[in-house]
């Protein structure tokens, strides 16, 4: 008897050392807006890419290598069919074949992805085409059939991984009305994403053993209570208890951090950043005697990678399609044009978008902004490809009505946060974040402004200047229209604008103009059918090519005080 007890203590022992042991861990792997980046090649410069899902690829068949494939989950977080020529071609020139964005990560074996807002810019022909052609879930709990009051995506899915039950949930931005044409998300609406994950914590806890946040949604403020907040992932992590991870995108900025929930325990939170430049890769490990798992999670950087040359080999002919594209010759364009002049004054890169604009709508007044950062077309030749840095999104454009007051109220929105207020002695022109963000390396400094450049209109079909030495509200004095017709504030204008303003994008029509969100549709008279950069083609073949001069319609003064802090600026944003 005493003989079986101690074989039954051995025995009991046993058990419970290997009970306390770490099981299978489970690999997660996950990327965010890619925005088409699929190959290892600048199809606008024809020269090599940086980043790019090929390299992934590399980084993910290792890791599959090294965990077992049934361990390694492969996720997405959203904006990966707008960006590069590469998804222009499938989404409106070749509509037939299969999508690329479906072919490839249909080949990389992705378990799961979430809906972003510039994926739902494509339109429904495009995203609802795609979803069909994709052979794994598309995610958006928050994303609603208008028609039905149900989930126009699944709202989250489950997968068995390393021995696991792993509920992934999907969340967007729930800001795309503030952006997007109505008609390109005609009979959905998004619904606050607090909201919507504190609805599905339960039925997936009951149902998982790990619950995983995917979430289309930028890092923003992790105390916000505000409703429809546009990046609200550290809230969700934090106000919701029940997440073991949580991976995000939208806004473009690299992130690795915990969040403490209400419980008292840490969620990792990370985002991967723009462009398949880098992926979020956590280790779950799983013990039995602790029933959360142990994660542990960083931002690996995949630039020095070679592509993988299967991946290359299985797209050979996608990557010759896309190249035949946007190397095809439309005109030619008689001097460089740059962005970076455009940040002090007219220029020809934004006049050429400003006499488009004027051109094709018959419009009193044009708005428009750098939206590449820091854009360049050489001069010479224009490629279908140039027009991708000319015009990098994917917008209609409107004419909506405006009195001049609400112009001049606009542009003193603009400027505002386009420039300080400045003083003699002063040495810096522009709106810049204090104190600057660490780490910002050459090629960023988009990270030094305090508002996206993008959101730095200025008008054209109006004489005006901006007094920087005045306070926000005060800078903007309009002579005249740019031909010679007297300006008066409480007439009423047709103004050209692309639809990302006129739906309230950046707050200008808004907050700048104080027109409420509601009433903004009323105002357009007029939407082209197609996105601005098509009609920027046809302008350009038109034309033969592009005769680039700035239309100086507007000057920033004091000019001496203004040529003086340029250089410093300019430094400051290009170095």
């Amino acid at each position: 008897m005493k003989k079986l007890s101690t074989i039954l203590l051995l025995f009991l022992c046993l058990m419970l050392e290997a009970a306390a042991q770490p099981q299978q861990p489970l690999r997660v792997i996950v990327t965010t807006d890619v925005h088409g980046n699929f190959f290892p090649r600048n199809f606008v410069t024809g020269t090599e890419g940086v980043g790019s899902l090929a390299r992934i690829y590399n980084y993910v068949s290792a890791e599959r290598e090294k965990y077992g494939a049934e361990n390694v989950l492969l996720l997405d977080a959203g904006d990966i069919l707008q960006g590069q020529p590469t998804t222009y071609y499938y989404n409106f020139v070749d509509t037939t074949s299969t999508h690329v964005c479906a072919s490839v990560l249909n080949f990389m074996k992705y378990d799961a992805l979430t809906i972003g807002n510039h994926d739902i810019e494509t339109g429904h022909n495009v995203y609802d085409r795609w979803a069909r052609q994709c052979n794994f879930p598309i995610l958006g709990a928050n994303v609603i059939d208008a028609h039905t009051a149900t989930p126009y995506y699944k709202p989250y899915t489950i997968v068995e991984k390393a021995g696991r039950r792993i509920a992934i949930f999907g969340l967007l931005t729930p800001t795309v009305p503030r952006w997007l044409p109505e008609k390109l998300w005609s009979g959905m609406r998004f619904d606050d994403m607090l909201e919507t994950a504190r609805r599905y914590m339960p039925e997936m806890r009951e149902k998982a053993d790990i619950v995983i946040g995917l979430f289309h949604s930028g890092v923003g403020n992790h105390e916000t209570t505000k409703p429809l907040e546009e990046n609200a992932s550290l809230a969700v992590a934090r106000q919701v208890p029940g997440f073991d991870i949580v991976f995000c995108g939208h806004d473009h900025r690299r992130a690795d951090t915990f969040e403490e929930t209400s419980q008292g325990n840490k969620v990792k939170v990370l985002n991967a950043g723009p462009n398949a430049q880098y992926v979020s890769a956590a280790t779950l490990t799983f013990s039995s005697a602790v029933r959360q798992p142990a994660v542990e999670g960083n931002l690996v950087d995949i630039r020095a990678l070679s592509p993988d040359a299967s991946f290359m080999r299985h797209f050979d002919r996608e990557i010759r399609a896309v190249n035949n594209f946007t190397q095809e010759i439309i005109g030619c364009n008689e001097a460089e044009l740059q962005t970076r002049p455009a940040y002090f004054g007219p220029s020809p890169f934004i006049d050429f978008i400003h006499s488009m604009q004027l051109n094709i709508s018959g419009a009193d007044i044009s708005f428009a902004a750098p939206l590449s950062f820091d854009g360049k077309i050489e001069k010479g030749n224009i490629k279908v490809g140039n027009l991708f840095t000319l015009y990098p999104f994917e917008n209609h454009l409107y004419v909506m009505s405006l009195t001049g007051q609400e112009i001049k109220d606009y542009l003193e929105y603009s400027y505002s946060c386009w420039t300080r207020q400045i003083t003699p002695a002063d040495t810096s022109l522009l709106n810049f974040v204090e104190p600057e963000p660490h780490g910002v390396g050459a090629g960023e400094g988009w990270k030094l402004l305090a508002v996206p450049s993008y959101n730095f209109d200025s008008a054209a079909g109006l004489l005006y200047t901006v007094d920087v030495t005045k306070p926000a509200g005060q800078k903007i004095s309009i002579t005249s229209l740019a031909n010679g017709d007297d300006f008066c504030l409480d007439k009423t204008y047709r103004v050209a604008i692309n639809s990302y303003r006129g739906n309230g994008g950046g707050g200008h029509l808004t907050q700048g103009a104080h027109i409420p969100k509601s009433e903004l549709p009323k105002r357009i008279v007029w939407s082209t059918d197609k996105g601005l950069r098509y009609y920027l083609m046809q302008e350009i073949r038109r034309e033969q090519g592009i005769r680039g001069k700035a239309l100086n319609q507007w000057k920033f003064i004091p000019e001496e005080i203004v040529k003086r802090i340029r250089p410093h600026d300019e430094e400051r944003l290009f170095r």
